[in-house]
C-alpha cells in the first residue's frame, strides 16, 4: 500500500529560518521535486493519467538507491488549499507514481511530503514548508535520521535550490527550461547542474566518493 502523502501544517512566520543539521545524523538522502523534476509538468488537477516520469529519471533513482541513499519527494501542492483537488484525488496520482517507481525500477520511497499551502500574494511562502523554504526537508530528515549535509535536493527551480541550501543540503539544478525568472543569490546558487537526469547520479555519487573516508569509499558506493 503507498503511503498517505505528509502534510506539514506548520505555523506562518516573518522570515524563513536557515537550518543546517537533523537531530541525529545517520543516512544520506536524495530529496526530489515532483513536479518539473522527477515529472513532466502536470495540469493543476491531479489526473494519475497525465503522470509521465522524465526520461531517465527512475534508473538515475535506483542507482542512487543502490548505494543506501534514502529517496524523499518533495511537492508544492497549493491546489489542495485552493480546491483545484482533494487528498484523496492527490493521493490516487501518489499511488500511481508510486507503483511506478516499484514496478520499473524496484524502488520504494522513505517518505513523499507535501506542502497544501498557497503562497503570499507577493509569491513567497506563508508557512515554513512551501519551498524556498526548508520545512519539508527538515521535517523528513528528523523522521528519518538523515544526515542533512551529506544530502542532496534536486529541483527545477531556484527555489528548490534554496529550499535544499537552506536546509544544508547539496543542491542540483536539473535545468528543464522551467526557471525563467533566475533571481540569484548565494543561496539561490546550485553546488551542480545539469539538462538531464542521466548526468545525476554521476554528479551525486562522485560528491559522495569524495567525501567518504579512505577505505569506506568502495563499499558505500557498491551499496
Amino acid at each position: 500500500m503507498p503511503r498517505t502523502a505528509s502534510t506539514h501544517d506548520m505555523i506562518a512566520r516573518p522570515s524563513i529560518p536557515t537550518v543546517a543539521r537533523s537531530p541525529v545524523a545517520a543516512r544520506a538522502a536524495v530529496f526530489i521535486d515532483q513536479d518539473g523534476a522527477l515529472l513532466n509538468p502536470l495540469q493543476p488537477n491531479a489526473d494519475p493519467t497525465q503522470l509521465r516520469f522524465r526520461t531517465g529519471a527512475c534508473d538515475s533513482l535506483a542507482a542512487l538507491a543502490a548505494t543506501g541513499m534514502a529517496l524523499i519527494v518533495v511537492t508544492n501542492q497549493s491546489g489542495l488549499s485552493l480546491g483545484r483537488f482533494t487528498r484523496w484525488e492527490f493521493s490516487q496520482l501518489q499511488a500511481v507514481l508510486e507503483r511506478h517507481l516499484s514496478e520499473a525500477a524496484g524502488i520504494t520511497l522513505t517518505d513523499f511530503v507535501v506542502c497544501p499551502h498557497t503562497p503570499t500574494a507577493g509569491g513567497q511562502p506563508a508557512c515554513l514548508c512551501r519551498t524556498p523554504a526548508p520545512g519539508m526537508l527538515i521535517r523528513a530528515a528528523r523522521a528519518h535520521r538523515i544526515d542533512l549535509a551529506a544530502s542532496w535536493m534536486v529541483g527545477d527551480t531556484l527555489d528548490d535550490i534554496e529550499a535544499g541550501r537552506r536546509a544544508g543540503c547539496r543542491a542540483l539544478l536539473l535545468d528543464t527550461g522551467r526557471e525563467t525568472k533566475w533571481r540569484r543569490s548565494p543561496l539561490r546558487t546550485p553546488h551542480s547542474s545539469c539538462t538531464g537526469w542521466e548526468a545525476v547520479t554521476p554528479l551525486i555519487l562522485a560528491d559522495r566518493h569524495s567525501r567518504l573516508p579512505l577505505g569506506e569509499s568502495t563499499a558505500a558506493l557498491k551499496g
